[in-house]
């Protein structure tokens, strides 16, 4: 059997590639990255995945890819994630990633090939959530509130319209929250583990500045996620639409709180007006029930653990950066 992850240098794709190549040796990897990927990401996996330089963006390669690798199974993450960034490029962000999704399928179709497609949506579709819809279930209202959600949902409808035009075996899971080492330091969790280890080092001054300390958000690890992914190809219904989340919910305030009693450093919080954004969604709980049901899937790793694995990567990061 043959899997390819779009955008396996990222860090959701990196970590389904530990897991699959941890659990599940029968199957042989592949995984796409562009010239401008974060390849430290994978250096560890050298010689055990079959990396493939493709950008989904233009048709002719992702066609090329496909009809190279024949996958039974593809775990589509390949898109521009970062919600502020969407707000600076929306263009770009609707572009990559519902351009890049419909190549991706238009080529599964003219190759004839039916793997099983897992996408990977977002909470963020749901947007604006009103306190008595929590837990969010998958029959929610979507209210997308950036560029980016609203790329979610396309990309989310778009493989349900596959699915139902043309038979794709498309699965839709909408993933909470996810975080855990390797995150790309502009994400709330991994940015503040960063700027108290930075403290801790004595790099920069015991200040750490945030933005919105009141939003609710439902965290999960990176490394239960990317196991829910792998549950979803394998058990789930094609055409469905399953939430990957935790059930319970955190202001990001009691994350940085948390973080900050795992050291020992006295650090003043400062508000940076630059972190703030035009419209945030301000609390993201979600139902996991159609999803554990069906699959058997629930998180394993407590939060705490999380946050302790990830400051301790940036410490590591920072000593190696510094000497």
């Amino acid at each position: 059997m043959r899997a390819l992850i779009t955008g396996i240098t990222g860090f959701a794709g990196s970590h389904l590639a530990d897991y699959l190549l941890a659990d599940h040796s029968d199957v042989e990897l592949f995984g796409t990255f562009r010239w401008r990927s974060r390849m430290e990401n994978v250096e560890h996996l050298e010689g055990r995945v079959n990396l493939v330089e493709a950008d989904l963006r233009d048709y002719t390669s992702i066609h090329a890819t496909l009809a190279e690798v024949r996958p039974d199974y593809i775990f589509h993450l390949a898109a521009q994630s970062f919600v502020p960034t969407s707000w600076r490029s929306p263009a770009d962000t609707l572009t990559t990633n519902i351009e890049g999704q419909a190549h991706l399928f238009e080529a599964v179709r003219a190759l004839a090939l039916d793997p099983v497609i897992q996408i990977a949506c977002s909470s963020e579709e749901y947007g604006l959530v009103k306190p008595e819809e929590t837990p969010i279930k998958e029959t929610n209202p979507l209210r997308p509130l950036s560029p980016y959600a609203v790329s979610k949902v396309a990309q989310d409808y778009l493989a349900y319209q596959y699915h139902q035009s043309y038979g794709l075996r498309a699965i839709r899971t909408r993933g909470f929250n996810h975080t855990g080492p390797r995150r790309g330091e502009v994400f709330v969790t991994s940015n503040f583990a960063k700027q108290v280890a930075s403290i801790e080092a004595g790099l920069v001054e015991p200040k750490i500045r945030v933005g919105n300390l009141d939003a609710i958000r439902d965290f999960t690890d990176v490394r239960d996620m990317v196991r829910g992914y792998w549950l979803a190809v394998d058990r789930a219904t094609p055409g469905e639409v399953y939430n990957l989340a935790s059930g319970s919910g955190i202001t990001i305030r009691e994350l940085l709180d948390r973080l900050i009693e795992l050291s020992e450093v006295k650090v003043e919080v400062e508000i940076d007006p630059a972190r703030l954004r035009p419209s945030d969604v301000e609390i993201l709980i979600g139902d996991n029930t159609k999803f554990r049901e069906e699959t058997g899937w629930e998180p394993k790793i407590p939060f705490d653990q999380t946050l302790i694995d990830t400051l301790d990567y940036w410490r590591e990061k920072l000593a190696a950066q510094n000497g």
